[in-house]
């Protein structure tokens, strides 16, 4: 029986968690207590730089050291220099500026390169699974759709260097549109979690994510020149990554970065109990290229490629390959395969500490191309085909100024999508209209003003206007081609404050902030499967959603012990959803969309990280999230108050990790606890092929990882990842995750 009484419901949660936090403990005492007993105690605390600053503090030693000395004491002046190398942590998306994650009104996280590697990370969205608020659900091992703070799809904004990847086709529930950016090409992913509209616009409703790539460094006198090569194997999927990358300069004027990426996925095995998953792999190509030129020290001109290929990527849950897990239901269809192609090409301008009122200024061009064809034939016998093109326009500019009134950061943006898309058993139109075009315009200010020593505010504002123009569309009752014309404007805002309780260590902040998305072509147009033997149709004349968010929070921040927990309560107005129809399409249940999902979503996260010793430090976080919307359960026109589909479970992490004083070899281990899901909505209920009868199982995860700086030029990753051999699914993925397996990595630079 379904307790609704939260406290009752989290003690529950709580009181199953609580065994596994115990034993995820003792598991971790056992296994590192002979490290323990051996380490040498040091006499100051020790950090450790991430690769690109110990690249940075290496090219200032070899500058600056005479070269008469010797290279012994050169290596010891460089080691001492590593050991100095603190350097404080800023993100830029939150506000659009460079500032401490410590000092904003917002929940934020910072995925780097280092990470990426350390981790073994083999996607995107797979990089952001151990950050409290987000739960990253698998439709197949070539998808992935994070869900951050209840949201997923296209409710949460995805950027590349600041460009939106998100466009008009995107769909709701989980997509597979964040796996086509390289983790390997990234400098670093910046997550700000809650509503950014103000800041970003249409569809930053859960969190915004800022995917900045890599591109020259160390620059200096002369022609100065890099490569690095990067393998990873993992035994669990039998795959093999490769990556190249080349960095070159000249002088402080010119840089040139290129990187390519080969990955190979073999079908992936789970757990003991389901094995090998066959039909799960596939082969994916990444390539980037960018260029930059200083005319000034603080103004530079940036031109930048990148594209990704992926080759029939298998939707395994729904074909027969497909293995049950606690009663989930095997697919009919023999294949379902997606070819994914993006590529982006863009040319920014960053000018900063400009002599005038405007003190920086970012300029940005860009052109982006999404292609998807998906191969399908049914079980019996009949093959379709189906695709789109998606051609994307943006520009942007962006201003900072300081004014009486306090700091300013303003500009406008603009994108347009051309989209053409096909299907060989319709000719109206393919999985969204054919010859459409979507514009999205947004203007915005935001004003940080210090209020006092220890307060500070930030007040922003939005106009936004959307417009979609349909001239194929397909009407699902006559079979004949419409067309359809519409368009929006809106207004949001947000106001947020940080009070420095303690200044420099303890920070309080809140937040009331507006979301907002416009409909896109997926909500008007679509005519395609939805979920598991369903099928959507145009439903044309819909609404905005519209989000009001709340959210309060606490940071510290201290020499050994840092800490972030914040409460957030989200409204959902007019939320578009999902309507059964009663109708039946090529043996397929009919569904359309219209405005009527009105509900919430609430939750806490924590995170802390303790140093309790200079080469020992604790780690972990934890997510409790709970939220309710209206929905029409059944053909009948009636709503129904219910869960929010694929509601993350209570989920935490714990571990621990040991840094060597040389620097040259750390190891962690981890583990990851998530409960059991059994709070599901209807639609949750009859997707049969991804959640098991009754709910999605609980399980615990133990992992160890490990790195080693065998020379200055050359390091070694190793995990041992599912230690125990788990046979778990994250909540509402199509497959199961890996089971035990070794993973090794090796970087050489040269």
């Amino acid at each position: 029986m379904r307790t609704n009484s939260l406290p009752n419901r989290c003690a529950v949660s709580i009181g199953y968690f609580g065994l596994h936090v115990r034993a995820a403990c003792s598991f971790l005492f056992v296994i590192l207590t002979p490290t323990i007993l051996s380490a040498q105690v040091a006499s100051s605390p020790v950090t450790q730089p991430t690769e690109s600053d110990q690249q940075r503090v290496k090219e200032q030693v070899n500058e600056n050291v005479p070269l008469a000395i010797d290279e012994q004491s050169r290596r010891d002046i460089l080691q001492e220099e590593l050991n100095k190398s603190t350097l404080k942590e800023v993100v830029i998306t939150a506000t659009r500026r460079s500032q401490r994650p410590f000092d904003l009104s917002f929940s934020t996280h910072a995925v780097t390169s280092d990470d990426i590697s350390n981790s073994f990370y083999r996607s995107t969205p797979e990089a952001l699974r151990e950050l409290p608020g987000i739960m990253v659900q698998k439709t197949s091992h070539g998808q992935g759709s994070p869900y951050i703070r209840g949201f997923t799809g296209f409710q949460n904004l995805l950027l590349i260097d600041g460009i939106r990847l998100n466009n008009s086709v995107f769909r709701p529930g989980p997509n597979q549109y964040w796996n086509t950016v390289d983790p390997f090409s990234l400098n670093r992913l910046e997550i700000v979690k809650g509503p950014t509209s103000v800041l970003y616009g249409s569809d930053a409703i859960g969190g915004t994510v800022n995917a900045i790539t890599k591109g020259p460094s160390g620059y200096g006198e002369g022609f100065q020149y890099s490569r690095r090569i990067y393998y990873r194997f993992s035994s669990g999927e039998r795959s093999h990554t490769y990556r190249f990358e080349l960095n070159a300069t000249w002088d402080d004027k010119l840089g040139l970065w290129l990187g390519g990426t080969f990955k190979d996925f073999g079908s992936l095995r789970a757990g003991r109990g389901t094995g090998s998953q066959p039909n799960t792999g596939y082969e994916e190509w990444d390539a980037e290229f960018k260029l930059e030129y200083f005319f000034n020290p603080d103004t530079r001109l940036v031109f930048a490629h990148q594209e990704v290929d992926q080759n029939n990527v298998p939707r395994t849950h729904r074909t027969i390959f497909a293995k049950s897990f606690k009663g989930t239901t095997i697919g009919s269809d023999r294949r379902r395969d997606l070819d994914q192609e993006r590529r982006l090409t863009y040319i920014q301008l960053h000018a900063e500490n400009i002599d005038s009122f405007i003190e920086t200024m970012r300029l940005s061009i860009s052109w982006q191309e999404m292609h998807e064809t998906r191969d399908r034939i049914r079980g019996s016998g009949r093959r379709d085909l189906q695709g789109f093109d998606v051609g994307t326009f943006g520009a942007s500019a962006q201003f900072e100024s300081f004014s009486p009134i306090g700091y300013l950061t303003y500009g406008i943006e603009y994108y347009r999508d051309r989209v053409n898309s096909f299907s060989t058993r319709n000719n109206i139109q393919g999985p969204v209209a054919n010859n459409a075009s979507y514009d999205l315009l947004g203007v915005y200010l935001q004003d940080e003003v210090n209020v006092s020593d220890r307060l500070d505010l930030v007040l922003g504002g939005r106009i936004n206007f959307a417009r979609a123009d349909a001239n194929r569309v397909s009407d699902p009752l006559l079979g004949r081609r419409t067309s359809t014309a519409d368009e929006w404007w809106s207004f949001v805002g947000s106001a947020r404050l940080v009070y420095h309780v303690v200044p420099e260590h303890i920070n309080f902040f809140g937040a009331v902030s507006q979301g907002y998305r416009a409909p896109n072509l997926s909500d008007l147009t679509r005519f395609d499967s939805a979920r598991s033997n369903e099928i959507e149709t145009p439903a044309l004349g819909l609404d905005p959603e519209n989000f009001l968010s709340f959210e309060v929070g606490l940071k510290t921040e201290y020499n050994n012990w840092s800490m972030q927990a914040a409460y957030f309560h989200t409204l959902i107005d007019e939320s578009i959803v999902r309507v059964p129809t009663g109708r039946i399409i090529d043996d397929e249940f009919e569904v359309t969309k219209l405005n009527g999902g009105d509900g919430f979503v609430q939750g806490i996260e924590l995170a802390t990280s303790y140093r309790f010793h200079p080469q020992w430090t604790a780690f972990g976080n934890l997510t409790w999230i709970d939220g309710e919307v209206d929905t029409f359960p059944t053909s009948r026109p009636r709503r129904a108050r219910e869960p929010i589909s694929r509601l993350m479970p209570v989920t935490g992490l714990v571990g621990v990790r040991w840094d060597d004083p040389s620097k040259k070899f750390w190891v962690e281990g981890l583990a990851t606890i998530a409960d059991g899901q059994d709070n599901l909505s209807s639609r949750d209920r009859a997707d049969t092929s991804r959640i098991p009868p009754g709910g999605t199982p609980s399980y615990t995860v133990f992992s160890l990882r490990s790195g080693w700086q065998l020379k200055d030029n050359v390091n070694l990753t190793v995990a041992l990842e599912n230690i125990t051999d788990e046979d778990y699914r994250i909540h509402g993925s199509g497959l199961n995750e890996l089971g035990r397996s070794l993973n090794i990595g090796i970087s050489i630079s040269f």
